[in-house]
């Protein structure tokens, strides 16, 4: 075993590890919050006679923060190639703090009439662009950090930190159903969440001053057009495919965001429930995230990309239905805990696999623009697309087949995806890249 190998097995080097894995759980549970409490900025921001409406207004706005996510992700992501993956990591972190807080402190449609939303669109953008520039440098940091054999482990903690972020999100959310009464959310108390978040920026940028740097910096481009000219120039058949591995993951990855909207809205469960299943789904992503990671450390990415993606999809519809034929909550947490086992594994090892099949000098860029394009194009849509089914058709189980046919694209798209050797994969030669090799420095 090398010496670089002995250093990234110490402690110090693992403590480092985990400040990038909290920073990006912080910045997710900032960006996912404004999800669960749809409901209440409905309320605050969109009334309206009708509250479907209402609620498609705020749910059309969470979609407006995926919007800034590919500006964010090509410019934090060449900002990344160029300058550093901690340098990127840090910015992130104070932009989405400003969003943050900017969602907690903004005046209602009651009180400044069409500025509120007009403010609240802006807090998203804002949001949108910094998450967008988030999950490149740190999935890269993640990979370059880890030994050569435990890569996919390491990797795998993107996910799980931003199921991390959930878990967080759902507890502030569930703790509020308990200390304060439902008039309180609806005046007050759904700002509490969003206004937390703003510890995000002291916080994170300590985690984050502890890190060292992982970028080759012999191996960076001059300058941050130069990486893009690059990775568009030569990447762009890879970036395609790898927009369609992710499809089907965000929008099982949203399905199951959306949880708590589709509890309170379409079930008439509690707020409680609602909390409890979103907080399910959080630890189970986390847990499995990681199984999911050390699983493909040892029999293959691509066998662990694939195969629970398969499983899943042909999950969805019957539990579901026993979701929605049983009337109970608690069905609804068990069922939403179980498939978000299965879609953890498969989401993790896809997330692994994609910055492993282009080289150091653009690994962040490419990523990061694939990453953004694919969750804007059809994360940042997905519940907006949930509701309106849900609506037009009157039918309870309706949406789940827009999971599913996107899951299936999403299957297909992978299997094109030609995965190099030393990750599972026998169709091309291992690549000479000096992380791929297990010699980063």
């Amino acid at each position: 075993m090398s010496a670089s190998q002995d250093a990234r097995r110490s402690p110090s080097s693992r403590m480092r590890v985990t400040a990038a894995i909290i920073g990006n759980a912080l910045e997710f549970y900032d960006f996912t919050v404004y999800g669960i409490f749809a409901t209440w900025l409905a309320k605050a921001f969109f009334p309206a006679d009708n509250p479907n409406v209402s609620l498609l207004l705020a749910i059309a706005t969470f979609g407006v923060g995926f919007v800034a996510r590919p500006l964010g992700g090509v410019v934090i992501g060449a900002y990344a190639d160029r300058f550093g993956r901690k340098p990127a990591m840090t910015l992130t972190i104070w932009l989405m703090a400003i969003g943050s807080g900017m969602i907690g402190a903004l005046p209602t449609y009651a009180q400044v009439g069409v500025l509120a939303p007009v403010l609240l669109v802006l807090a998203r953008l804002l949001q949108g662009f910094s998450t967008g520039g988030e999950m490149g440098p740190a999935t890269t940091y993640l990979l370059e950090s880890a030994p050569h054999e435990r890569r996919c482990f390491f990797g795998s903690w993107q996910l799980a930190s931003q199921n991390m972020g959930s878990i967080i999100s759902g507890l502030v959310g569930l703790l509020l159903s308990f200390l304060i009464t439902p008039a309180a959310t609806d005046s007050w108390g759904w700002r509490v969440p969003f206004l937390l978040g703003i510890l995000i920026a002291p916080v994170g940028y300590y985690i984050r001053s502890q890190l060292d740097e992982t970028m080759n910096a012999e191996e960076a481009h001059g300058s941050m057009s130069e990486v893009l000219r690059n990775v568009l120039a030569s990447h762009w058949p890879k970036i395609l495919l790898c927009i369609l591995l992710i499809s089907g993951g965000t929008i099982t990855q949203y399905f199951f965001i959306y949880t708590a909207t589709y509890a309170i809205n379409t079930l008439h469960y509690s707020q409680g429930w609602a909390m409890t299943a979103n907080m399910a789904t959080g630890i189970t992503g986390m847990v499995f995230a990681v199984a999911g990671g050390a699983l493909a450390d040892k029999v293959g990415i691509r066998s662990v990309v694939l195969l629970p993606r398969l499983v899943a999809t042909l999950l969805l519809y019957p539990v579901l239905h026993l979701v929605v034929s049983s009337g109970s909550p608690l069905v609804l947490v068990i069922a939403m805990a179980g498939l978000m086992a299965i879609h953890a594994m498969t989401s993790a090892a896809g997330i692994v696999l994609i910055p492993m099949i282009f080289p150091a000098a653009v690994r962040t860029s490419a990523l990061s623009i694939a990453y953004a394009l694919g969750v804007t194009i059809f994360g940042g849509t997905a519940q907006l697309v949930f509701t309106w089914i849900i609506d037009a058709t009157g039918d309870k189980l309706s949406w789940v087949w827009y999971v599913i046919v996107m899951s299936l694209i999403s299957f297909l798209g992978t299997l094109a995806i030609r995965v190099p050797e030393d990750l599972g994969g026998k169709s091309q030669a291992k690549q000479p890249d000096a992380m791929l090799a297990g010699a980063s420095d």
